[in-house]
């Protein structure tokens, strides 16, 4: 990928007439089982003179249609020319399931004009703001119902308490603001200061779908869409059915019924997309398990309280 392509600034855009059917018809929630989402097609991209570019087929055109309001680039952007760009090599086999994907805004940036009241609401989701009292389990793992969509309480007594959301010493050699997850112990820690960590319970990859190394998070969204691949979608006739044409493709908006849950953060290493997220989950009680495609999965109320937390540019530290 070419220096002026990686820095182009990543912008909102939305279609008004793309109004969600999954909850209309009634389906619940697709099933996990290791799943999570892929597709950026149709992401609009903006250079620092304003001009704005759509992906299409691994290329950047020219976009000619309504432009959104959306942040400036980074001063050192330039205007890019149509080109090819290479494709991040995968972390493992095409038919893994673990994908999701990419934000369409910068995290942190403001609401674009003429957004749908999802869209405005999520944008506003990714500013909440992180409850830093005492941990009280009652509250931390309560309803919630003042999020893009509700999220019901998770009865945390059934937990093993080794899982729950911790406030702990920390001594080790990795600086505040670093998430270390240790995939063995099935605990994600995100280093504070003060000598102090927050720690969390989380669902990692099942064998064979592990990994390790240092990343950082490139971008995050609150109840992201979910794109499945092609391949799994053919061999799945029940997500066929699960499926509706989105904006970027076949796949399950943000709600509810998403795999990926109410938070979402985008692991990359260096300018390759690692396609693998940290993420909620439908299925809270597989945190502590070794079950997903590599994804680090966390119960939704830890997904929005680590969310809240985390700066896009953390550096993310999977141990081994």
């Amino acid at each position: 990928m070419s220096a002026p392509i990686r820095r182009l600034f990543l912008a909102g855009f939305t279609v008004l007439a793309l109004a969600s059917t999954a909850h209309a018809q009634g389906r619940g929630p697709v099933a996990e089982s290791g799943i999570d989402g892929l597709g950026d097609d149709g992401q609009l991209y903006q250079d620092q003179n304003g001009a704005l570019y759509v992906r299409r087929g691994g290329r950047y055109l020219p976009y000619t249609g309504r432009a959104p309001v959306v942040r400036a680039a980074p001063p050192a952007a330039q205007a890019p020319q149509a080109v090819p760009v290479p494709q991040a090599a995968p972390v493992y086999a095409p038919e893994d399931e673990d994908f999701a994907t990419p934000p369409r805004r910068a995290a942190g940036a403001p609401p674009a004009e003429g957004l749908s009241p999802i869209e405005a609401a999520k944008a506003k989701a990714v500013l909440r703001t992180p409850d830093d009292g005492p941990i009280d389990y009652a509250k931390a793992y309560g309803p919630i119902q003042d999020d893009v969509f509700p999220v019901q309480a998770f009865n945390y007594k059934k937990m093993n308490p080794a899982f729950l959301r911790q406030e702990i010493a920390y001594n080790g050699p990795y600086e505040p603001g670093t998430i270390i997850v240790d995939p063995r112990a099935h605990q994600l820690t995100l280093v504070e200061t003060g000598g102090r960590a927050r720690r969390y319970g989380v669902g990692v990859g099942k064998q064979g779908f592990s990994w390790s190394g240092t990343a950082t998070v490139n971008s995050k969204q609150a109840w992201p869409d979910w794109y499945p691949p092609k391949e799994m979608i053919a061999r799945s006739p029940k997500l066929a059915s699960e499926v509706d044409k989105l904006q970027s493709g076949l796949g399950v908006e943000g709600g509810l019924r998403n795999p990926l849950g109410a938070r979402a953060m985008y692991l990359w290493q260096g300018n390759k997309d690692t396609l693998f997220r940290i993420h909620g989950t439908l299925e809270p009680f597989s945190i502590g398990k070794s079950v997903s495609s590599g994804c680090i999965r966390m119960i939704n109320q830890d997904a929005i309280d680590l969310f809240s937390r985390v700066n896009v540019g953390s550096k993310v530290v999977v141990l081994n």
